[in-house]
């Protein structure tokens, strides 16, 4: 009786909800397997778990979004829709997918029971803690322990996570701790010949790279680098602008100073006696997560939020520094701060001093490896769900 009045009251809630009226694609022939994750980044997983699918079995996944995402192989994206239950019946009698997988926990308790009155898997993954959609307001009685009822299964990211689900009504047999799903992979190319060529122009130099470094920051990194110098005469600052338009204006600021500069837009190579190496090609900065030990994450400091995903460099082995200014990447520090594989800093005189605690070799080896830990992991847990997803739709097809 309390599912069904919370169940309700849910649907006569007041709605934010976008994705209502939407154009819907024909839906391919053959099996589909139906996607939800309420946000770019909870789609990460999902996304390299559909790319699985479709390259090893030709299996078309449908990814539900809130955020917009880009387009990829054997995946149509569309928003999900309103969920109240005429919207749910619509949206399954037009995909009739084969299964249900969401993501994180967010619950969508009309579109829920209305796959489970169709007998189809209902399935939970990367599940953190269950929760309603974030425009539905109120109390709802029994909804959450209701819609969880119906998973067969449930992958916790750890064991606080099982406890949250099976603690909300979801069965304990049906959760099972599995770690995150696999992203893919963050790692930014590098032209593998330039790479040789200037480690060994470098030889044994210290380097370290300012990656996007936009202008309200050029201040903290140059008196970084300057503090460093006293113990590491010979360091090399590689520094990216957040635009390229910035970099003669940087050159220039910096040779006004006193600054030894090596430009490479204008073709002028990195000497022994170089003390910073400007770049502005923002394709290249695979190149430079390669080659630098130590990275700084440009925007975090001073800026609005870090530029660039600390994914890619925690994936090439760089360590990385950063500020407290997370952006639209919190969920990717929280993963690296959680395994303390980055240096987090709060002011510019915390730049400079936790620089010169990475210079020592072992340190920064120690940041990166626990940080490519974090970038490469996965690759086990979408193998499993994956077979399991395989299993259901042999039964089937």
């Amino acid at each position: 009786m309390a599912l069904n009045l919370g169940l309700t009251l849910y649907s006569l809630a007041k709605r934010r909800e976008s994705g209502r009226d939407q154009p819907r694609p024909a839906r391919p022939n053959g099996a589909l397997v139906w996607m939800h994750a309420p946000d770019a980044n909870a789609a990460r997983g999902l996304r390299e778990l559909a790319l699985r699918l479709w390259l090893d079995d030709a299996v078309l996944s449908l990814i539900t979004c809130h955020d917009p995402l880009p387009d990829q192989p054997g995946a149509l994206v569309q928003l999900p829709p309103p969920d109240t239950t005429p919207e749910a019946r619509a949206f399954l009698d037009h995909w009739r997918p084969d299964l249900c997988l969401f993501s994180e926990g967010e619950l969508r308790p009309a579109m829920i029971s209305e796959a489970a009155l169709r007998q189809l898997p209902l399935m939970m993954a990367d599940a953190v803690a269950p929760r309603l959609p974030k425009e539905r307001d109120g109390w709802f009685p029994g909804v959450t322990r209701g819609a969880l009822a119906k998973f067969s299964w449930i992958g916790a990211i750890d064991e606080a996570a099982s406890r949250n689900f099976r603690k909300a009504g979801a069965a304990p047999s049906a959760v099972a701790v599995t770690g995150r799903l696999e992203e893919a992979s963050a790692a930014k190319p590098g032209n593998e010949a330039e790479r040789a060529a200037l480690a060994a122009t470098f030889a044994t130099r210290p380097v370290w790279f300012a990656a996007a470094l936009p202008e309200a920051e050029e201040a903290a990194i140059i008196a970084a680098h300057r503090a460093a110098l006293q113990h590491a005469h010979r360091l090399l600052l590689i520094v990216l602008p957040d635009r390229a338009d910035r970099a003669s204006a940087l050159a220039a600021r910096a040779e006004a100073e006193g600054w030894a500069i090596a430009h490479r837009a204008q073709e002028e190579e990195p000497e022994a006696h170089t003390e910073v190496f400007l770049v502005d090609s923002p394709e290249e900065i695979g190149l430079w997560y390669r080659l630098a030990p130590i990275s700084f994450l440009g925007g975090s400091l001073l800026g609005q939020g870090a530029l660039r995903d600390p994914m890619e460099a925690a994936a090439l082995g760089s360590a990385i520094l950063h500020g407290p200014m997370a952006g639209s990447y919190g969920m990717a520090f929280g993963r690296l701060g959680a395994a303390r594989a980055t240096r987090a800093v709060a002011t510019a005189q915390d730049l400079a001093e936790a620089l010169g605690d990475l210079l020592a070799p072992d340190r920064a080896a120690r940041l990166a490896q626990a940080a490519w830990t974090v970038a490469s992991d996965g690759a086990e847990a979408t193998d499993a769900l994956l077979a399991r997803i395989q299993a259901l739709l042999e039964d089937k097809y």
